[in-house]
């Protein structure tokens, strides 16, 4: 039963993705609030605000470095289970790059560069809840097929942009698709290690992100200091650091 729900919210996502009506990148998503310029730095508050990214995507893997080379763990019960955390914390720490250059000069160009890694955080992120509470063989062999679609849901809406029939959907659906799929692991399968339930705290950190970044004007007019984006790409990476404490401190249960 439990498969058959997992199964369900991935053939719905795959689903709404592909038969869906197409979906159009609004022009109006590249106008931010805040526009300030510090040190020559464009939209600087957006664009430094990503290096939270880099130093917490820095840190996983610095972690998993450790780990590996410590040869024994508590937190991994076998070296492979690392393998979708290292691309997950990679994906983090790409993020960075990318986010900033296009909160440099914002434009659907650009935009592609800070989708593409982030799709390889949230997918490399599934196959690891699954290696964790379902099997590691299955999610293991899942890792680089998830990555692979991830990119090419991003690919395919720029290609179909540039070809003058733009469908953003397939992206869409791999975003909040592979959140979904995450939360319900989570809530239906025990992970085999103590602090399972930051992953529920992950999730709630990018809730907050993603409210903040709905609402970024108007965070920003509340005092004229801070923007919603900027939260956003904070709350984001609390919610990433959160989750690396638990693996830092996990054990096997």
């Amino acid at each position: 039963m439990r498969a058959i729900v997992v199964l369900g919210i991935v053939a719905a996502a795959a689903g709404w993705g592909i038969f869906a009506p197409a979906l159009q990148q609004s022009q109006s998503y590249h106008l931010f609030a805040d526009t300030r310029t510090l040190g020559g730095i464009a939209n600087a508050a957006d664009t430094l605000s990503n290096l939270a990214f880099l130093v917490v995507g820095g840190l996983g893997l610095a972690f998993l470095w450790r780990e590996r080379a410590a040869g024994s763990s508590e937190r991994f019960a076998a070296p492979r289970e690392m393998r979708p955390y290292a691309v997950f914390f990679a994906g983090v720490a790409l993020t960075s790059a990318g986010s900033a250059w296009y909160h440099l000069a914002p434009d659907d160009a650009r935009l592609v560069w800070d989708r593409l890694p982030m799709t390889v955080a949230f997918m490399s992120l599934v196959a690891a809840v699954v290696q964790e509470r379902i099997s590691v063989r299955i999610g293991g062999a899942l890792l680089w097929p998830l990555v692979l679609l991830g990119l090419a849901s991003v690919a395919y809406w720029r290609w179909s942009a540039l070809a003058g029939f733009e469908n953003l959907r397939p992206y869409v659906a791999v975003q909040f698709g592979s959140i979904a799929v995450v939360l319900a692991v989570s809530l239906l399968y025990r992970s085999r290690y103590t602090h399972g339930w930051v992953i529920f705290v992950l999730a709630a950190a990018y809730g907050v992100a993603k409210v903040a970044e709905v609402y970024d004007r108007q965070i920003f007019e509340l005092g004229g200091w801070v923007s919603g984006h900027t939260l956003k790409h904070l709350a984001a990476a609390v919610g990433v650091y959160l989750l690396l404490r638990a693996l830092q401190v996990r054990t096997r249960r």
